[in-house]
């Protein structure tokens, strides 16, 4: 009985562990995607209305594309993969995107990567998935994702600069 009672006292406290570390994966990835929101609204405040449709260059994405691009990107990413509804299944965003538009897509996209990092399955949040050349965890492609939104803030920063608009000071992680 002994023996019993120890590995059931074993087990609950493990099983306890690994809920912990499951509760704190969920907190940091969600404290890493408010701050990129903020960070992404910031930079799409900054930018005046009238250039939303502002390019670098002829063969690059505009000011409000680029935002277009990572909302879609990372709802269907997080979608798909996880098997979760994709809000963007039912309708499609506008080519062309204005400003008021673009912030309350951007702000959607960040709430949706929130709703399902709070509401996916453990074992899920876990469960491999393909990534380039193999397999990652789901969380770790949460965070892909988020380089992704990264990647793309990056070079409207440099559409700020193509206007003379000197970026806010970053918000930090």
């Amino acid at each position: 009985m002994k023996r019993y009672l120890l590995l059931v006292c074993l087990c609950t406290s493990v099983l306890a562990n690994a809920q912990n570390r499951t509760a704190e994966l969920r907190q940091e990835l969600i404290d890493a995607f408010d701050m990129s929101e903020k960070y992404s609204l910031k930079i799409c405040d900054q930018m005046p209305a009238e250039f939303y449709q502002f390019r670098a260059t002829d063969s690059v994405m505009t000011f409000a594309e680029q935002w277009r691009h990572c909302v879609i990107f990372s709802i269907n990413q997080i979608a798909g993969r996880t098997g979760v509804v994709n809000p963007l299944k039912e309708r499609k965003l506008p080519k062309v995107m204005n400003k008021e538009q673009v912030m309350s897509e951007v702000k959607a996209m960040y709430a949706f990567i929130r709703k399902t990092v709070q509401e996916l399955p453990e074992a899920k949040l876990y469960e491999k998935t393909g990534f380039t050349n193999g397999e990652i965890p789901m969380w770790r492609l949460i965070y892909a994702v988020e380089n992704h939104i990264i990647h793309h803030r990056g070079q409207v920063i440099v559409y700020l600069r193509l206007k003379n608009i000197v970026p806010e000071g970053y918000v930090g992680w």
